[in-house]
């Protein structure tokens, strides 16, 4: 028994001496968070351990479709229009502000040797948190994100004089997707929602995580108590939603700019605040 309590003992005082030592290194602002300074290469490897660990759990249940060369083509739109500005393309260079994001997006040519088609898809819908990388759920269709799927499959073949003229070519005959038919507000969807147009970036929102700001008005639980939107909407789920998609419509010269939500994002979202 007192050979136990020596061991846990010294664990305990092992856990309090390294508490300690990082709260001194945050403390002393010691730690570099500049972008210029990277990664130690240790730090790489257990990232990237973790997320092929993470992505393989949490997509072991999806099953992909069949992947067609129809699909491949629309995808080849999609990713013209959403992935190459930071991920490039053979022959074809990312964007300059992409050039020296920190962690670097990379090109995806080595993907789909690296990751199944099922767990490529959980990868572009749900994206990778603190790198940049959005969950693209929350922009394209179900058909859509297999549709880039489709084309990451094909991606490794191309030379890069195919890689640039299927991108030019896709780009012109790109179109708008029609939007999926409406569902029932959903509040847990609307949540991650607000997470995903940045809505956090402004406002402190009671249930969701986020940086300390004092840009837009807090958004409090309760929100449905209160009388106006904007000081002077009534607070409506639909007058919600109209503020949400539209606010210089509703209030022009606001300073909350129109972020290309959704119809069914903004029934989400206001489910969510007026829950």
């Amino acid at each position: 028994m007192k050979r136990w309590r020596i061991v846990l003992a010294t664990v305990a005082g092992g856990a309090l001496l390294a508490a300690l030592a990082g709260g001194l290194l945050l403390r002393g602002g010691w730690y570099d968070a500049g972008a210029i300074k990277q990664h130690y290469q240790l730090t790489y490897q257990l990232l990237e351990l973790g997320l092929r660990y993470s992505v393989r759990h949490h997509a072991r249940e999806i099953h992909a479709p069949p992947l067609t060369d129809a699909m491949a083509q629309r995808g080849a739109q999609l990713y013209a229009r959403f992935c190459v500005q930071c991920h490039g393309a053979p022959g074809v260079a990312p964007e300059q502000a992409a050039l020296a994001l920190q962690p670097q997006p990379g090109p995806l040519l080595h993907m789909a040797r690296r990751w199944q088609p099922h767990e490529l898809y959980w990868l572009v819908a749900n994206g990778i948190k603190m790198t940049g990388m959005p969950a693209w759920q929350y922009r394209l269709s179900e058909e859509e994100l297999w549709s880039v799927v489709a084309f990451l499959q094909q991606l490794p073949r191309l030379s890069p004089a195919e890689g640039k003229a299927l991108l030019a070519q896709a780009a012109r005959d790109d179109h708008p997707s029609p939007p999926p038919p409406l569902r029932p507000p959903d509040a847990d969807r609307g949540r991650v929602a607000l997470t995903q147009y940045a809505c956090h970036s402004c406002h402190q929102i009671d249930g969701v995580a986020g940086p300390t700001v004092e840009v837009g008005p807090a958004l409090p639980r309760g929100y449905a108590e209160q009388r106006y939107i904007a000081g002077y909407l009534p607070n409506s789920d639909d007058n919600l939603v109209r503020w949400i998609r539209h606010p210089d419509q509703v209030k022009p010269g606001t300073a909350m700019p129109e972020l290309q939500v959704s119809e069914q994002d903004a029934r989400d979202m206001a489910r969510w605040l007026r829950r």
